[in-house]
């Protein structure tokens, strides 16, 4: 009976799901795990996903967030996923994303040991992804120029 409502629900969301609003989509714990269960409503939901602004999670296991970050880089390989997290209930999803952050404090220091990027505050986020996300870019846009004039100079002599 429960997932007779979940999926009437999933469907009311589709046809009221306008692409050109700003949307959001919050999803229970219990709900998200009678949906993976049932593939024809995993479909939908993600197709759902797609044309929303934000996903909210709440009371979501930890093994939940790590699935949905590996469902979305199967349904975009193309794209980068990106995980924030400040404990170790975040760590799977953390692993499982393409780029991990960890923030350090209260809650321990486990999520920051699975991440690739470290910060100490949250609000620290915004100069990680922004000054030093785009310095590396050029970086790396410089190197690449670098590489193929210094072999050219090679080459030709």
């Amino acid at each position: 009976m429960q997932l007779v409502k979940v999926a009437d629900a999933i469907h009311e969301a589709k046809l009221m799901n306008e692409p050109t609003n700003n949307n959001a989509l919050i999803l229970a714990g219990e709900s998200l795990a009678m949906i993976c269960t049932e593939k024809g409503l995993l479909e939908l939901l993600l197709s759902i996903c797609d044309d929303m602004e934000v996903v909210v999670g709440c009371r979501v296991s930890p093994k939940q967030k790590g699935d949905i970050v590996a469902l979305m880089r199967i349904r975009h390989p193309t794209k980068v996923t990106l995980a924030i997290g400040d404990g170790a209930n975040d760590c799977n999803m953390i692993s499982k994303a393409h780029v991990g952050i960890g923030i350090a404090g209260k809650e321990g220091m486990q999520a920051a040991r699975t991440s690739d990027f470290a910060i100490g505050k949250f609000k620290f986020l915004h100069t990680l992804l922004f000054v030093h996300g785009r310095e590396a870019y050029r970086r790396n846009g410089e190197l690449i120029l670098f590489m193929f004039y210094k072999n050219v100079l090679y080459v030709m002599v």
